[in-house]
């Protein structure tokens, strides 16, 4: 028991700076008993002290390290903080541009998948790669209600008469300044619209009751093919007349033996009229080896009169444009007083391999006039930049090299052919001419 009591070691303390100054010389003690001999216990509590504190400061760093850290920087506090917000500027610009580059990334996937995709000359392009026509594209954008229209349709079979009622109308979109409109409606049958009825005006309503009748002459054949249009307009006396909204109505799927009288929805009108100005069949030819495009014009039928005989003088224009600028052009004969023109001529353009893809095709018919200015007829263009049946034309040259390949197409409006073009306007250049005339005039 004695023993035990020697070797039991003192209570462990944590002392002060001071004692610890005090004890880094060991300090020894010894403890003598009769009937023993002399032991020695060295205590040495500097070394477990001196773990423990190093551990400690480990955990718990001093207060002040991050000022002493900037202390330490050879440069004043101003600057050192100005470093620190110019990176994190840095950073923010760099995580911005980021973003927008995966923006740009998506626009420009989507814009790739609507276009046709031409691989090669060689006969691999397929028409199934053909873009889908303008009208089937939805562009997703927020229906505007314009209001709704109550009208009949009733088709006398035996004297061949088609006759479009308009009732009324209700919840019309207010076009004036005070919540209002004057609103009237105009009847007419496309594609001939050789007749144009309109109803009387109704001032500041928007619940209009017209209750008026208007009478067509359609044979059964021709009504299969027609459509009637309702076209709802405000009046203004002094500016242009807005239009309200529209129906349209295909005539192949009312019902002979029953009067049809409902109530529709206003839709946005067209942008572009639907005339029937005839069709026109072409031929295209493109040879890689000697880039050589070739474009014959063959013939055109059911073109519209121009002139006050019933008849017209048209001839064709070949033109192609470069980059959505004009490039090369040429015409065939003109065929007098004739609508189904028989012309069976060809036009051979240098096109190049890498051009052939930036290279759009326009064919537009013209009547001519000896005494005044030659009139549109109608339009049409081909090219990568096309869509529907003269897309597939397009394709159908590229993938068949050396291979005439004909089709038949139908005129479109010019306003409609310019509009999808969108060729660039030519910067007026005064010639040298031009430059001496002025130069003559000014020091005269």
């Amino acid at each position: 028991m004695k023993l035990r009591n020697l070797f039991r070691m003192p209570p462990v303390h944590h002392p002060s700076r001071s004692s610890i100054r005090g004890h880094r010389a060991s300090k020894s003690w010894t403890q003598t008993k009769a009937g023993s001999s002399k032991l020695t216990v060295t205590n040495q509590p500097i070394h477990m002290i001196s773990t423990m504190s190093t551990h400690n400061a480990s955990v718990h760093p001093a207060p002040g390290s991050f000022e002493d850290l900037l202390d330490h920087i050879p440069l004043p506090r101003w600057a050192i903080y100005a470093i620190f917000g110019m990176g994190g500027l840095i950073i923010l610009l760099c995580c911005l541009c980021i973003c927008i580059k995966c923006c740009c990334k998506r626009k420009k996937r989507q814009k790739k998948d609507q276009q046709i995709l031409l691989k090669g000359l060689d006969g691999k392009t397929a028409t199934a790669l053909v873009q889908p026509d303008m009208e089937d594209v939805d562009y997703g954008s927020v229906k505007q209600y314009r209001g709704k229209l109550l009208y009949s349709l009733e088709y006398n079979v035996t004297l061949s008469e088609l006759t479009v009622g308009i009732k009324q109308a209700g919840s019309l979109k207010a076009m004036d300044l005070g919540r209002s409109s004057d609103p009237y409606v105009k009847v007419y049958i496309l594609p001939d619209k050789a007749k144009i009825f309109e109803t009387k005006v109704f001032k500041n309503t928007l619940n209009p009751f017209f209750n008026e009748q208007f009478t067509f002459q359609l044979s059964k054949s021709t009504l299969q093919k027609s459509t009637a249009v309702m076209k709802v307009f405000d009046f203004n006396r002094f500016t242009k007349h807005e239009i309200i909204g529209e129906l349209r109505v295909q005539l192949c799927n009312i019902d002979q033996n029953h009067v049809i009288e409902e109530w529709q929805d206003l839709a946005k009108p067209a942008k572009f009229e639907e005339e029937n100005l005839g069709e026109i069949c072409f031929s295209l030819c493109y040879v890689p080896t000697s880039s050589k495009l070739t474009v014959a014009i063959l013939e055109a039928k059911d073109l519209k009169s121009m002139d006050l005989g019933g008849s017209s003088d048209p001839y064709v224009k070949v033109q192609l444009t470069l980059d959505k600028r004009k490039w090369k052009k040429r015409t065939t004969s003109i065929k007098k007083k004739s609508l189904n023109p028989y012309f069976n001529e060809s036009f051979t353009f240098d096109v190049s391999l890498d051009q052939i893809q930036r290279v759009n095709l326009v064919i537009s018919v013209w009547d001519h006039d000896a005494m005044s200015r030659n009139d549109s007829m109608g339009k049409l263009f081909l090219g990568c930049d096309s869509t529907g049946n003269q897309l597939r034309h397009w394709a159908d040259m590229l993938s068949n090299p050396r291979r005439p390949v004909a089709q038949w197409h139908s005129l479109l409006l010019a306003e409609q052919v310019n509009a999808s073009l969108g060729l660039k306007k030519k910067i007026p250049v005064p010639s040298k001419f031009k430059e001496n005339k002025l130069l003559k005039k000014h020091f005269k």
